[in-house]
């Protein structure tokens, strides 16, 4: 893709967005497209708890968990992560996400940035990406966009992100392209960090699970 089909790309994804997240609900703008509002309901629920169970419910306030939410959306992940006592920033590329957010309160610290582009003056101990990295159809702003989040790791930190299990790249609809088990890992081995587990979402039809690596250098 050339470099201006890919800003087209990347500005057509921001329109559909905000967009988005303007005409939905917190849960739908940021769930399942193809569910109700209760259906997202139990989604969200599933998810967060697999998340705690990966990342902790409880922190301790003389070290709690720094945790980076990168696409956050409206914030229901950050906010109930900044609950458990986690001190949370969060950012999404959406300026319509994150104005609501903000409005929401709830702890976290949120901005507007793009995956690439995000940086700190502090690596985290849990790096989140939620369903994000399937909705970046370039391979190249997905690529830079992975390993930026991977520098912002500290040592024996983990950087969680999801997507399906899969062996092959499969594109779905107009903003949905699943890429390999071992896309990320060859991406993100070379700086460090190991592939440690796979845990689906176990929910309905769908396939995508969360992929937790492990800084070890």
């Amino acid at each position: 893709m050339t470099d201006r089909a890919a800003t087209r790309t990347a500005e057509r994804a921001h329109d559909y967005w905000d967009s988005r997240h303007r005409e939905h609900d917190d849960l739908t703008s940021g769930g399942h497209i193809g569910l109700d509002h209760a259906g997202n309901e139990i989604f969200y629920a599933r998810r967060l708890g697999t998340l705690l169970t990966l990342i902790g419910d409880l922190a301790s306030q003389r070290a709690p968990l720094f945790v980076l939410d990168a696409g956050c959306g409206k914030g229901h992940f950050a906010r109930a992560l900044a609950r458990c006592g986690h001190r949370v920033d969060a950012f999404d590329v959406s300026e319509e996400a994150v104005t609501h957010a903000r409005a929401d309160g709830g702890g976290p610290r949120y901005a507007v940035s793009s995956l690439a582009d995000w940086r700190s003056p502090w690596p985290y101990d849990v790096v989140l990406c939620v369903d994000v990295l399937f909705h970046v159809l370039d391979d190249t702003e997905w690529s830079a966009g992975l390993r930026n989040l991977a520098s912002l790791v500290r040592l024996t930190g983990r950087l969680i992100v999801t997507d399906e299990d899969g062996g092959e790249r499969s594109p779905r609809g107009d903003y949905i392209v699943h890429r390999p088990t071992a896309a990320y890992r060859a991406e993100l081995e070379p700086l460090g960090l190991r592939h440690t587990l796979f845990e689906p979402y176990d929910f309905r039809e769908n396939e995508v699970g969360f992929h937790v690596f492990t800084r070890t250098r």
